[in-house]
């Protein structure tokens, strides 16, 4: 039993069925998580909602490029979803330790499918103006900013210390199958009926994850206690992470990768559009390519569940070496290639950041801690969106994704100097 395991002292004791008594041992352990009845139950909910959301963020992508003809647009919106996640991220994550994590996805779902309706009703009616599809980003980035540090931090209560690295790249498996369908489909949909019917799928979708998070039997879920309403609790969960190097380093290189690499909302339909000549079925196949790359380097992840500053260094710079692939590429069909291989190096490096997070924090700092690792991957779209954005209407996008590789090179070279300094100085980093 690790430190942040042990119950401190008038605590109850830790129910840990959730990653023992609750699981029967899959045939192979590349899929042990799904042993946990709870965690299959909250896996299918989510794959389901998981494809809607990259076909409505396919569809409002190409929608808002189409309303605009502005890449610099579509980056300002891509960026106000996501502003709301670095402006309150980490008091969402002080939230997420103080209340039942459950019901607070429960209800922020049922929103975002709201917003998601509302949005498809514009659209499907021939009222949808560039205004209203912000409005709407906007006020979905705030239900993400509170929801994703809870569903985050939720993933350890169902599977328990023992399965979280195997979950948790597993949860980046099931991301990255609905990012290989949902665009594949969205592009299809944009083309035959248009972004209307994309987004009104999304609508319904989110009721599989109210139904599937009533679902799961809260006896069989990991104890954490939430944490009582104090002054500077915001303030103590940062202070935490900046002491502790197994946190900030991973957390400082996802906000170099998250601003400038992360942002193929922005650069791939401009690359589609502008490079390749093609309408939306290329850019959904692009971004398909990567969702099934990113399937197979989760796959493997999942194996062999490999955590920590080299194999993070290692993975930054694959990362990179693949972006730059593709912004080389010649031929749609190259593009659509090496996407694969974006995909592939993009999972394991998001996979193993966040595993090492999950089991470095104290369950009493894991919303906290995870708050801060939405706002490093989320939170610097803001800043990275509109200059992506701007780079791709400038000087175009291949250059826009050369950016994106020289920021991956940038963080695996961070992550190498603090192993070189561990290595110095055993002990002092991770």
């Amino acid at each position: 039993m690790t430190a942040d395991q042990t119950p401190e002292m008038g605590e109850p004791p830790v129910n840990t069925l959730g990653s023992s008594a609750s699981r029967s041992r899959s045939r192979h352990p590349v899929f042990e998580s799904l042993g946990n009845r709870n965690y299959r139950i909250y896996y299918g909910g989510q794959a389901l909602s998981l494809i809607g959301t990259w076909m409505q963020a396919t569809a409002q992508a190409w929608l808002v490029l189409t309303l605009s003809d502005s890449p610099s647009l579509l980056g300002l919106i891509v960026a106000l979803q996501a502003l709301p996640v670095l402006l309150f991220g980490p008091y969402a994550g002080v939230i997420a330790d103080r209340v039942d994590r459950r019901r607070l996805m429960m209800m922020l779902q049922s929103v975002m499918g709201v917003l998601a309706a509302v949005l498809a009703i514009l659209t499907i009616g021939g009222w949808v103006q560039v205004w209203q599809v912000a409005t709407l980003a906007l006020l979905l980035g705030l239900n993400n900013a509170f929801e994703i540090p809870a569903r985050q931090a939720f993933i350890h209560q169902i599977v328990g210390p023992d399965l979280i690295r195997n979950a948790v790249t597993l949860n980046s498996v099931m991301v990255n199958a609905a990012r290989a369908i949902g665009p594949a489909v969205g592009g299809i949909l944009l083309a035959l009926v248009g972004a209307g019917w994309c987004f009104a799928f999304n609508a319904a979708s989110f009721v599989a994850v109210v139904v599937s998070l009533s679902m799961l039997r809260t006896s069989e879920l990991v104890h954490e206690e939430p944490v009582a309403r104090a002054k500077g609790q915001l303030r103590e969960g940062l202070r935490y992470v900046r002491g502790t190097p197994d946190l900030w380093v991973p957390l400082v290189m996802m906000a170099v990768v998250g601003t400038l690499a992360y942002e193929f909302a922005v650069s791939l339909p401009v690359l589609a559009r502008d490079v390749f000549d093609s309408g939306p079925e290329a850019f959904g196949f692009m971004t398909s390519s990567m969702g099934i790359g990113a399937v197979f380097g989760g796959l493997i992840v999942a194996a062999r569940g490999s955590t920590g500053l080299r194999p993070l260094t290692l993975a930054a710079a694959g990362f990179g070496v693949t972006i730059a692939v593709t912004a080389l590429a010649p031929e749609l069909w190259m593009a659509i290639v090496a996407m694969f291989f974006v995909g592939w190096l993009s999972v394991s490096f998001t996979a193993m950041g966040n595993a090492t997070l999950q089991l470095s924090a104290a369950a009493h700092m894991r919303g906290r801690v995870m708050a801060l690792w939405s706002v490093a991957f989320m939170g610097s779209t803001p800043i990275g969106g509109p200059l992506i954005g701007a780079i791709s209407e400038h000087a175009g996008a291949r250059i826009a994704l050369g950016v994106g590789t020289g920021a991956c090179f940038l963080a695996a070279t961070l992550a190498y100097l603090a192993y070189r300094r561990r290595q110095v100085r055993p002990g002092r980093l991770p």
